[in-house]
This record gives C-alpha cells, sequence and structure tokens, in this order.
C-alpha cells in the first residue's frame, strides 16, 4: 500500500520548536518532490513549504520563511519540516505530500500532487 504517514505533532509553547516527521510506505522519496501543507480550523488549506529532492531546491509561503525548514534524510526515507520559533497562527494539522509526475514548481504552484498523508495536529498556545 503506498501512503504517507506524518508524525511529531502536538501541543507546544509559542517561541518553541517542533520537528515533523513523513514516512513514505511502498516507496522512498528518492525521485520525488516533497512537501507540507496546513489547514487550520475555519480556513483553506496552505502550502508551507515544497522540495526538489534531487536539486535541494526548496519553497516556503512567506509566512514561515525563516523560522520552518523542510529536509530529507541521506537515504531519503523521511521527510521532515523543522519548525522553529512556533506561533499560535502556525496552529494547524499539517499533511505532508509527496509527487514524482511533476517538477517541484508545477506542484508547488498548482497544487498537484501525487500523494497526501493523513495529517497531524500542531497547536501552539501558551
Amino acid at each position: 500500500e503506498v501512503r504517507l504517514v506524518e508524525s511529531g505533532g502536538g501541543l507546544v509553547q509559542p517561541g518553541k520548536s517542533l520537528t515533523l516527521s513523513c514516512t513514505p510506505s511502498g516507496f522512498t522519496f528518492a525521485g520525488h518532490n516533497v512537501g507540507w501543507y496546513r489547514q487550520a480550523p475555519g480556513k483553506e488549506r496552505e502550502r508551507v513549504s515544497g522540495l526538489d529532492t534531487e536539486t535541494g531546491r526548496t519553497y516556503y509561503t512567506d509566512s514561515v520563511e525563516g523560522r520552518f525548514t523542510i529536509f530529507t534524510d541521506n537515504a531519503e526515507t523521511t521527510a521532515y519540516l523543522q519548525m522553529n520559533n512556533l506561533k499560535p497562527e502556525d496552529t494547524a494539522v499539517y499533511f505532508c505530500v509527496a509527487d514524482r509526475r511533476w517538477t517541484l514548481y508545477r506542484s508547488w504552484v498548482r497544487s498537484e500532487w501525487e500523494h497526501w498523508g493523513q495529517g497531524t495536529q500542531v497547536t501552539v498556545s501558551s
């Protein structure tokens, strides 16, 4: 079965850090673009970050630029989203995505991703 499984979510205080993990089942991230989306209650789903695992090119939405970092392990079996200086507005369900059909630019701009995870909750609150 091909799927993505996120982990690492939880409750964290503002200003603290959290790292999300995404593990693929049935494939590895080699040759794929990977990314993270989030959806807060009552809001539309929002792209957060994207990574081309072959070139290392990354994209970040403006609100997380400089605070979040997307990367994979050397074996490309796990993708991560390192989140620093978290803010209450970062509270959302975070989804991992992956795709090998299109360029990262196309996936990022058109939100066209082959695989979606089920999501992990991140709550930033004091």
